[in-house]
């Protein structure tokens, strides 16, 4: 991508996301040397578990109402912003399961929607992408670790700390993709056991 694109990088600083997923997103992307990691602020936007509303029962305590939309509405602005023409998500096949806002459906009409609402991205024609959306989280692991990912910078908990609880659901989604993938996760052989400093 970096030989045909200039990259840029979007996080999103929601209510409670852990300060070391942010830490992550930094170190990888000061390691793929992006142009440009914003850090986008949203303090009111709240997942299930913290909303506590009943109309979300039933709903992952890791929910966020319309998250999908919020993010990538965001992202389309930032496209009119830098003039990039596309926009690359990395949801994968596993994610349908529990977020309808992550399925390939929702992002063909959100992109036409964007087409809509916008004559700067409607010239360049942009395009969301989303190369991981037909691989299941293992088979994203085995791809990552071919392409020298630093799987040792990733986050997947869901818990403040400085290293995964592994017990909340992103780390037990993470052991058993890393398992399936047959790949020794490096932050489950390493002293410092996904330690963020």
């Amino acid at each position: 991508m970096k030989q045909r694109y200039s990259i840029r990088a979007l996080t999103f600083r929601f209510h409670g996301i852990a300060r070391s997923e942010l830490q992550a997103s930094r170190r990888i992307a000061s390691v793929a040397a992006v142009a440009e990691h914003r850090l986008v602020r949203l303090p009111d936007l709240k997942e299930a578990g913290d909303i506590g509303s009943t109309t979300l029962e039933g709903m992952p305590p890791t929910y966020i109402p319309m998250r999908n939309s919020i993010f990538y509405a965001l992202a389309a602005s930032y496209a009119e912003e830098v003039g990039a023409n596309l926009i690359v998500g990395g949801h994968n096949k596993d994610d349908v399961e529990s977020y309808a806002d992550s399925a390939p459906a929702f992002f063909n009409q959100l992109g036409r929607a964007f087409l809509t609402g916008s004559a700067l991205l409607r010239s360049r024609r942009l395009k969301i992408v989303l190369p991981l959306s037909n691989k299941t989280k293992d088979e994203v692991v085995k791809l990552a670790s071919t392409l020298g990912v630093p799987l040792e910078y990733t986050w997947s908990c869901h818990e403040e700390g400085r290293v995964h609880c592994w017990k909340c659901p992103g780390c037990q989604s993470r052991v058993k993709a890393f398992e399936r993938a047959g790949i020794l996760d490096p932050l489950r052989i390493t002293s410092r056991v996904g330690k963020i400093s």
